[in-house]
């Protein structure tokens, strides 16, 4: 296929992505679906420069004008030197980086000039590709061996289940996903999930489930004894869990929608809660650069409140012995160091080892963010 067969589906997808809702990476999977004509080199191509128009696009409309087209963004992007750019003191930090100004203000305000910008640059590179091993099901030097000889793949540094593989392929066609061996999660994801210490026959509510992901990564520390109970108010998501459950082969796991009679039954009761917060996702802008265009003031202050509304309500499950897990995927202070001020003086809680942190830098993991409570 020639490039203008690509560029034709690239604008075609960019004009059509502005006027929707959904996603960045949802929308372009819906696409693909709908256009077969796209072979997986094309896929390639036109979803790597989509995610780099995306991030970059602040920069892109400094340089061209406020009404350029995709087409002069593609243009200016292809004749772009973003090291130089880094030092023309005549444009201001935050569009050199590519960022909304009023994101930029609070990552400098929280971490200084230097550090923000720096952060701003490793949230517009590509993110690494990283899956954990279902500990289930097989172990990670059954699946680094299997793999060796048809990937570059290596294992993580810090997580002990994790595999970076250095070049992308279609990991939900591969066999080992099919049989539940393992699951696509960045290795800071890993490491948050890792600070639930749940025990066989201990009793775990993930309240803010999603699909899943931290519960499928925790479970198997249990070996099938006790009950890893999963809320959250979206169905889909939920289906998705149960799905996941089944391939992943955990069978002490059960969804409860936030209608069920069973939630009241479980207050007091839960030896560990995990509340895996929504936040802004500014730690994943990597994978999601779409999400850092649509931050504004009053989109931080709703989550504020919601996160300490969700905290108080899965506090009321915890056992006055149990404990309570509070992360996001956010690189704000407002939403992590400040929240975490909030609760231990609100409900006389008490910080358990220490407190997690982790940031965007290259071909590492993503930004996260974890801290374990007890009552004091």
């Amino acid at each position: 296929m020639n490039i203008p067969f690509r560029e034709h589906h690239l604008f075609a997808l960019l004009n059509e992505y502005e006027k929707q809702t959904l996603p960045l990476d949802l929308f372009i999977s819906h696409y693909f679906r709908d256009h077969k004509s796209l072979g997986s080199k094309d896929r390639g191509y036109v979803a790597e420069t989509i995610y780099s128009l995306i991030r970059w696009k602040g920069l892109l409309d400094h340089i061209t004008n406020d009404n350029a087209s995709w087409q002069d963004r593609l243009e200016a992007f292809q004749e772009l030197d973003i090291d130089a750019i880094q030092t023309w003191n005549d444009i201001p930090p935050y569009i050199r980086v590519s960022f909304p100004k009023v994101l930029y203000d609070l990552l400098e305000a929280s971490y200084g000039p230097a550090r923000a910008m720096e952060l701003c640059l490793f949230s517009n590179s590509a993110a690494p590709t990283t899956v954990r091993a279902n500990l289930l099901k097989t172990t990670r030097e059954a699946l680094l061996k299997s793999w060796q000889t048809q990937y570059e793949v290596i294992p993580t540094q810090f997580s002990d289940a994790g595999i970076t593989f250095l070049k992308k392929i279609n990991f939900f066609g591969l066999p080992e996903f099919k049989a539940g061996l393992f699951e696509v999660q960045d290795e800071g994801s890993q490491l948050l999930a890792n600070m639930i210490r749940a025990k066989p026959g201990d009793l775990v509510l993930d309240y803010c489930a999603g699909s899943g992901g931290k519960t499928l990564a925790f479970a198997p520390q249990m070996e099938g004894k006790g009950q890893i109970y999963l809320h959250d108010i979206r169905p889909f998501a939920l289906m998705e869990a149960k799905k996941r459950l089944k391939r992943a082969g955990i069978q002490n796991g059960q969804v409860l929608k936030s209608d069920s009679p069973n939630l009241a039954k479980l207050k007091k009761k839960m030896d560990w809660v995990l509340i895996d917060a929504p936040c802004t996702g500014t730690g994943t802008l990597r994978r999601n650069p779409d999400m850092k265009w649509k931050f504004d003031d009053e989109m931080l202050k709703r989550l504020l409140g919601v996160q300490r509304t969700i905290f108080e309500k899965g506090l009321s499950f915890m056992h006055p012995e149990g404990r309570i897990v509070y992360s996001t995927c956010s690189m704000l202070k407002e939403e992590n160091q400040d929240q975490l001020d909030h609760f231990l003086k609100t409900y006389s809680l008490v910080i358990e080892g220490d407190v997690f942190h982790s940031f965007p830098s290259p071909a590492g993991m993503d930004g996260f963010f974890g801290v374990v409570l007890k009552k004091h």
